[in-house]
This record gives C-alpha cells, structure tokens and sequence, in this order.
C-alpha cells in the first residue's frame, strides 16, 4: 500500500512538472509569421495613416513613458517603478540599431497585440499590452506608420533592473499563463457607436485600469475592465474607483463636465493632479471633442457599486490640527473648508479628501498640488509644498483635522501613513 502511495504521488508531481514545463514552452515558443527584414511587408504609409498615428500615439501616452525627462521623443531610458524593480522604456524611433528602425508593422502589431519582441522575448506588463492587445490591426499600423516619422535618434536601450526571479523570461511566462490572454475590443450590438468608441479608448488605448484597479502579488489586475481603484504600486498615489460615487465615479455629472476635466484638468466638480495631471497634459487634453465625450458617456455609463453607509461624522477636534489649519490652509480654503469657487477647492464635502487612503493627500500637502497646465486652463492655480514647513506629525494632525472636519467623516491619518507615503517616488 506504501509503495502504491509513494508510486502515485511520485507519478503525481511527474504530472505537474511536465504541465509547469508545457506552460513555459507555449509562452516562451514563438510562432508568430515574421519577415526577414521591414522592408518586405512595409507599405508606403499615407499622410492621413500617418497623422492618424500620431493622434493615436497621444491617446496611448505613448510618449509619456517613452520619453525621458528632458530627453529626445520616443528615444526611451525613462524607468518605470514597479514591486519588482525598474522596467527601462525602449527607445521607439525609427534607428535601426537602437530603435524600431528594422521592424515590421508584423512585428509591432505583435509587440502590441502578444506582448512580444521582434526577437521573440516576451515583454514586461509594465508596457500595457494587457490593454494594448485590444487595439485594433489599423490603428496599430497607423501608430506604426507615425512612429517611423518621428526624428530617428541613436540612443542604446537601458536594461531593466530587476529582482531574481521577476528578471527570469522563465517567471514572465509563467506570469503570461496566470494573467495573460491575447484579445480583441468587441463592440456591444445593444450600445450606440458612440459608447462602444469610449469603451475601445478606455479599456484599450487609454489603459485606465493600469492605474485605476488593485493589483494582485504578482501585479497583476482583476481585467481590462477593473477599474475599482487601488493604489498605484511605489508611486504611492491612490487611483479612485471610477465606479464608486464616493471615490471618483462621475454617473451623476453631466458629460460636457466630464469633458472639462480630461480636456483641461478642471471641472466644476474636481480637478486633476498626480499622476492623472500627466495623463491630462501628455494625452487626453490632444484627443478631439468627440473621442472625449465617448469616454465621458462610457465612463458615466458605468456600474456603480453601491454607497458603504455613512457613519455619523466626528466633530472637528481642537487642538494642534485646527491650529495647524488656520495658519496654513485657512486664507485659501477657507475657515470652514468652503473654498474659493473656481480657484481654490472646498475641502468641506470633497470625496478626494475622504478617500479610503490618505496617500493623494500626504503627496499633495508636502509636495504641492498642481493642476496640469493645458490650452484651456494655461495658468492653473497651485499650492504650494509644505515638506520643509511641517514635520510629519504635524502633516498628520492637519490631514486628520481635514478629514473628520465640517462633515467629512474619514478616519484619522498617522504619522506612520505619512512617512509610508512620502516616501514614494
């Protein structure tokens, strides 16, 4: 009986290590059809493909990563933070020893559409190709077409710098069986075309759940379509659900403030900063007025989760945080947290004060909170940092203050939260 025991669990793991192996061959095998060089498959991209690229390039934020700061377009070296250590965006101009300069549009519509390499290496999910692999065979072309216009820079790509195992191609595939399968965008027959269109930019191009959504271990989203919100990992910005009323879900707005806010960075209702801000200035203030309002309509036409009940609120508490206020805050916001409309915003009643996590705010009050500066609001009203005036207890009694005062009832913010948070870069 012993022996048939061991015998079975023995035949048991064979089965499993060669299921682990199969996975690992499927991922890390490449099948994909590719030309021996650009040249063969290459056609001569049209003035409107080209020009249409370059929009769509903007829609992606494709720039955003693949630009160093104060570097040239698109050369890449800007790392990107992750868990796991630093992912290096390529250099995407058209040099063929350093850039794309010798690939194919088969060979982007892969990268984009299978997350793989012109070589065959299976790229990091750092580049959204979980998003990406619903973008469309054209628009990839178009996207393609564009880049090959840009100026082409001779500038070596930067290796990634990152942890054993996650630097392992070997764990990438692995992650790839776990999480990964290449799509498509289907079109809803029940939605108008107009929604549909806001779908296709939000979950493909736009890639809103690469911030908007919690992450697993691994790194890894619920879907394409998560966007319940979670805090962006070392960034440590808190991303609010976008189908939560008391986060960032906007079902109750009007479209055309909607519109304002992903145009301009303001609305009557919020305005943008963060990480958002540079969505806002390097992406969705270049789309047209009707690509914004598809996303407006999409987004307000969300499921809502619904509202936690709301617990009697805590009485603004005396003490060093009230003091604090009315020496720093009060000449803006006001004594009772009413703001100034259309310049400084209420902190009375505002949902981005009574967030779950405290991180947007703690980045705000010490870093300073900056709307991005785009063609319809140029000079956007700012604040200044606090990091050299307030200790970090004190930041903690200010944004405790704020957050259980004239109504809001968020719960207290700790020294420990501020010194987590401010420390993200």
């Amino acid at each position: 009986m012993t022996r048939r025991l061991i015998t079975g669990a023995a035949l048991s793991l064979l089965v499993a290590v060669l299921a682990i192996l199969w996975v690992l061959f499927m991922n890390l095998r490449d099948e994909s059809p590719r030309p021996a060089t650009a040249t063969a498959t290459a056609a001569i991209a049209s003035a409107e493909q080209v020009s249409r690229g370059a929009y769509l390039a903007f829609a992606g934020n494709c720039m955003g990563c693949h630009t160093a700061q104060g570097g040239a377009p698109y050369a890449g070296g800007r790392g990107v933070p992750t868990p796991f250590g630093t992912v290096m965006a390529p250099n995407l101009t058209p040099d063929e020893k350093t850039g794309i300069g010798a690939w194919s549009p088969d060979d982007f519509w892969r990268a984009l559409h299978n997350g793989r390499s012109r070589d065959g290496r299976l790229l990091y999910p750092a580049f959204p190709y979980p998003n990406y692999t619903r973008i469309s065979r054209d628009d990839a072309d178009a996207i393609f077409a564009w880049l090959r216009h840009v100026p082409a820079v001779e500038q070596a790509n930067r290796p990634h710098e990152l942890q054993f195992p996650f630097n392992q191609q070997a764990a990438l595939a692995v992650w790839r069986a776990l999480y990964f399968r290449p799509g498509a965008h289907q079109a809803d027959p029940q939605r108008s075309p107009e929604v549909n269109r806001g779908a296709y930019l939000v979950e493909g191009l736009g890639h809103c759940n690469a911030c908007h959504s919690s992450r697993n271990a691994l790194g890894a989203s619920t879907s394409a379509l998560d966007l319940a919100g979670g805090l962006i990992p070392v960034q440590n910005w808190y991303a609010p659900a976008l189908t939560s009323a008391q986060e960032a879900g906007v079902a109750g707005w009007d479209v055309q403030d909607i519109v304002a806010l992903l145009k301009t960075g303001v609305s009557p209702h919020a305005s943008v900063a963060g990480p958002m801000g540079e969505v806002v200035r390097g992406s969705t203030q270049h789309l047209s007025e009707a690509d914004l309002r598809a996303m407006a309509v999409h987004l307000r036409g969300l499921p809502q989760t619904p509202p936690m009940e709301a617990e009697p609120a805590p009485r603004a508490a005396a003490g060093p945080g009230a003091k604090l206020y009315e020496r720093h805050c009060a000449s803006c916001h006001g004594d009772a947290g009413e703001g100034v409309r259309g310049i400084y915003p209420a902190l009375a009643g505002n949902r981005a004060v009574t967030l779950p996590s405290a991180a947007n705010l703690v980045h705000v009050v010490l870093e300073g909170g900056f709307p991005p500066a785009t063609v319809g609001n140029p000079r956007p009203y700012g604040m200044p940092p606090f990091a050299t005036v307030l200790s970090v207890e004190e930041t903690a009694q200010l944004l405790s203050f704020v957050r259980g005062s004239w109504g809001n009832g968020a719960a207290a913010v700790s020294a420990l939260e501020v010194e987590r948070f401010r420390g993200a870069k």
